[in-house]
């Protein structure tokens, strides 16, 4: 049996959407953040080694890591969909973004959330650069997606899905705003509309209003 150990606003909701989106029959074991520190409870972080979310777990296998996650699911339950073949339009686009994710968007942005817990004045000159980084990468992605409606192409695969959290979620733990990017803003309202996506934040967070648009007052 598939179970899914989901820790409350993180990572792990990825995971949850992906089995939504595939149809999977899984069980969802919700954990609460320690009131203290914000940080996973004893029990969770019990789990795995490096007690970090999400953490799936499939009979005797306990399989840390999001990316390691979505694609073992994806080739062990889901029959390759939501990812895209060798030979098939997009391949490369889709190895590119599904990396990109935990590779060079999510790094940026705790880069910057933890240089302006250090030194917030105009005089980090390490800040300042994390900045300008940050700028470029969402403006990568703000062209992409006046390009095509999805990473990949016409189609949401696992890259959105491993995308999603940075551009949403993650805005809850260190705040920007989208404004300056339309056409990350409307691919948010496109993810927003799909069934598979609300049913998955219904059930992993249902006291969360997903951060689709503008930051909650």
């Amino acid at each position: 049996m598939l179970t899914v150990h989901y820790l409350g606003r993180s990572q792990s909701e990825r995971i949850v959407w992906l089995c939504e989106e595939l149809g999977l029959d899984y069980e969802l074991k919700r954990y609460q953040r320690r009131a203290d520190n914000r940080l996973a409870p004893p029990e969770y972080k019990a789990l795995h080694p490096m007690g970090a979310a999400p953490i799936l777990t499939d009979g005797g296998l306990v399989l840390g890591e999001s990316g390691a996650i979505c694609e073992y699911l994806i080739q062990s339950y889901g029959h390759g969909r939501l990812a895209v073949k060798r030979g098939e339009p997009g391949f490369a686009a889709y190895l590119y973004w599904f990396h990109f994710a935990n590779g060079t968007l999510q790094p940026a942005i705790l880069q910057v959330r933890y240089l302006e817990r250090v030194d917030p004045s105009d005089k980090n000159v390490l800040l300042q650069a994390a900045k300008d980084r940050f700028q470029l990468i969402f403006s990568t992605l703000e062209q992409r997606l006046g390009q095509e409606p999805y990473l990949a192409g016409e189609a949401l695969t696992a890259a959105d899905i491993m995308t999603v959290f940075s551009l949403t979620t993650m805005r809850l733990f260190k705040p920007y705003e989208l404004s300056p990017w339309p056409n990350i803003l409307a691919y948010l309202q496109r993810i927003g509309a799909r069934p598979a996506y609300r049913r998955a934040m219904q059930k992993a967070d249902p006291d969360l209003t997903p951060v689709l648009g503008a930051l909650p007052e």
